[in-house]
């Protein structure tokens, strides 16, 4: 794996480790909740951040304290050493938020690695960092409604969409978004699991998405007796998220994908994330980035990786503030520009 290989090697001092906590309000009408989690160590400071959704399992974290990973490692080391701990006092509300709080330890020990040896994260892998084009990611709320979708419009005429379909959706609703020619992702939810977000396997939803908006990526269906017949003849429009946690996954798909949603906290370890990439470019398997509601550097590593590797594709990777319940003025416009300088593992 040319990618990890390339960072495995690096040295990481870690003499602190410490955690602290975020909290905003988003469109999706839920408060999120996330721990940013600082290593130091040389003189530096590395970040990353647990995405981990539910509120109790960031506040036992804090009760619990920081675990101590005080030492020197490699990145390779540290990233076993991650691996082994228990890293819930209490045990993960769901599987899946081990990954998340492992990638939070991996991606700050990546940042601290890259600031000691003086370097940055494209400058480690040979790449180089190139504008971000994004979408915006939203629901349309019970009972469903375009109004957000079109004061975005309003504010940005070129924007474009990632939207997570209902079965509330009716055919006007569908045509009047397929008219805006601005939706290039529907989230079909159908491969989540004990969540909120939970969209049951409907036919007659995915007719009128899959037939109503042509254009889009179709992701996550949940693939049934009623819905697999829909979707024949348009396998190359399928996209999977919810399930894609490595390379194992993506080779047990039910058939070679050709879009992937790339989301890194997912993998939980960098090796595992950039081992999926490298499998996606050799098999030009068409990669996207995808969010958590990220509220601090988790974002703008998910832009950095984003910028290195499928920068020109519909990225859900939009600036935090678009995830506001009030859309606020002046809002960055699609493509993010790279930082003029960079260091470590930060946009």
């Amino acid at each position: 794996m040319a990618l990890y290989d390339a960072v495995s090697d690096l040295s990481v001092e870690i003499d602190d480790v410490s955690l602290s906590r975020r909290e905003r309000d988003t469109s999706s009408g839920f408060t999120r909740v996330t721990t940013v989690i600082s290593l130091s160590g040389g003189g530096e400071e590395g970040k990353g951040e647990n995405v981990t959704y539910e509120t109790a399992d960031h506040d036992a974290l804090l009760e619990a304290g920081a675990p101590n990973l005080a030492g020197e490692y490699t990145l390779e080391e540290f990233s076993e050493t991650v691996g082994d701990l228990d890293l819930f006092p209490e045990g993960p509300s769901r599987p899946d938020f081990e990954n998340y709080r492992r990638w939070g330890f991996e991606s700050a020990a990546l940042d601290l690695a890259l600031r000691q040896a003086d370097t940055d994260l494209p400058s480690a892998l040979d790449r180089q960092y190139d504008p971000v084009r994004f979408i915006a990611s939203m629901r349309l709320g019970d009972p469903p409604s375009t109004d957000r979708v079109e004061r975005f419009l309003e504010n940005d005429p070129d924007i474009e969409f990632k939207l997570d379909p209902t079965s509330e959706w009716d055919e006007a609703l569908i045509e009047h978004l397929a008219e805006t020619d601005a939706v290039r992702v529907v989230d079909l939810k159908g491969q989540y699991k004990g969540t909120e977000v939970d969209q049951a396997p409907d036919p007659e939803l995915y007719e009128r998405v899959v037939e109503g908006i042509p254009e889009a990526v179709i992701e996550d269906p949940a693939l049934t007796e009623g819905t697999r017949p829909v979707l024949e003849g348009h396998e190359n429009r399928v996209s999977w998220d919810a399930i894609i946690h490595g390379l194992a996954d993506v080779e047990s798909l039910p058939w070679e994908p050709e879009w992937l949603n790339i989301k890194p906290s997912r993998f939980g370890s960098i090796e595992s994330l950039f081992e999926t990439i490298e499998h996606c470019d050799e098999r030009e398997i068409t990669m996207y980035g995808g969010g958590q509601f990220e509220l601090d550097v988790g974002r703008g590593q998910i832009q950095a990786i984003a910028s290195l590797f499928y920068s020109e594709n519909p990225n859900d990777v939009a600036p935090g503030a678009y995830n506001d319940p009030e859309i606020p003025e002046d809002l960055p416009t699609s493509p993010l520009s790279p930082p003029e300088e960079s260091a470590g593992f930060r946009w």
